[in-house]
């Protein structure tokens, strides 16, 4: 198992090579360059010229990618025109609050789909299974950035449980942590209901069928032929044999939900990566942009890489080459 480990880890290599040239070329055939956000009208054209000058944007493209990847490989990321700080230093700041989303909105994913899932294959043909399929059918046909805006109306403006942007409420920040805490949690709720609420119904419907699939098999009728209790037969082989495969999903849905807070981190105000990643592509603040297309494409392969890991950690019979 190590040994393919670090065979994966190592594929990388090649895989981040070749996506830093694909990043540098989509930002090099957009229009305008890195000075273009900072074009007013009142600038004289001669002080952009000499700015293009200074910053080596008038060089040929493999100096300027040999340029980019030298910095990057010494931890130079650039600066950010828009915000006229480091790159790394702008991220850092708004890191944390995705990360934190994320990992909320992971654990509500899991905590619905699962026993939805569990229900929905265990009692299928029932009027159990039929509720589910209405929220699924719902979930399917309801983008998450329109489900977003209805959360945001109804318990946002309307209700006024939750509030409608930021991440802490500026009046406890320098409060205690169990207080900073509960206000950080306050504020993640609404974007998380909207990205867990859709982003489960995948795994519901694949986790209900993976269960109706089991029940069928000849294993299990083998097992209740020979009096197994009904009880141990689904916790110990239906359920069993039936969560396993989720394991080769858990990257891309760890990965999915931190690229897909894009959208909902701009309904919701919230200020993270997607966010900032809007705002860089607006503005065309390239550094910025080019870092945050390099970080969610890495965040891919390694997304690729924790579901295999976690295959072959959950079910030691396969291995892969």
């Amino acid at each position: 198992m190590w040994k393919t480990m670090i065979r994966r880890i190592l594929i990388l290599i090649p895989q981040v090579i070749i996506l830093s040239v694909i990043v540098f070329f989509i930002a090099d055939f957009m229009p305008g360059d890195a000075l273009s956000g900072l074009i007013q009208p009142d600038i004289d054209p001669a002080r952009i010229a000499e700015l293009r000058e200074m910053h080596g944007l008038n060089d040929p493209w493999h100096i300027r990618y040999v340029r980019w990847i030298g910095n990057i490989s010494q931890g130079d990321f650039g600066i950010s025109m828009q915000h006229h700080v480091p790159v790394l230093r702008i991220v850092g700041e708004r890191l944390p609050n995705t990360i934190r989303l994320s990992l909320f909105t992971v654990i509500l994913v899991y905590a619905i789909s699962i026993p939805l899932g569990i229900i929905a294959g265990r009692y299928n043909t029932t009027w159990k299974e039929k509720i589910i399929s209405y929220y699924l059918y719902f979930g399917m046909s309801l983008p998450t950035i329109v489900f977003g805006f209805i959360l945001l109306f109804l318990f946002g403006f309307m209700l006024g449980w939750f509030p409608i942007s930021g991440s802490i409420d500026v009046r406890v920040v320098n409060a205690d942590s169990f207080t900073v805490m509960l206000s950080r949690l306050h504020h993640m709720v609404l974007p998380a209901a909207a990205m867990a609420l859709l982003g489960s119904v995948g795994i519901v419907q694949f986790l209900r069928n993976e269960i109706v699939d089991n029940k069928n098999s000849d294993y299990v009728t083998t097992a209740r032929a020979k009096g197994v209790p009904v009880k141990v037969l689904y916790n110990r082989h239906i359920f069993r044999n039936s969560l396993l495969p989720m394991a080769q999903g858990i990257g891309f849905v760890i990965v999915g939900l931190l690229s897909g807070t894009i959208f909902i981190e701009q309904v919701f105000g919230y200020p993270g990566m997607g966010q900032l990643f809007v705002q860089s592509i607006n503005s065309r603040d390239f550094s910025l942009a080019n870092f945050l297309i390099m970080f969610y494409a890495i965040l891919t392969l390694i997304g690729a890489l924790i579901s295999d890991i976690a295959l072959m950690l959950f079910d030691p019979r396969i291995r892969i080459k």
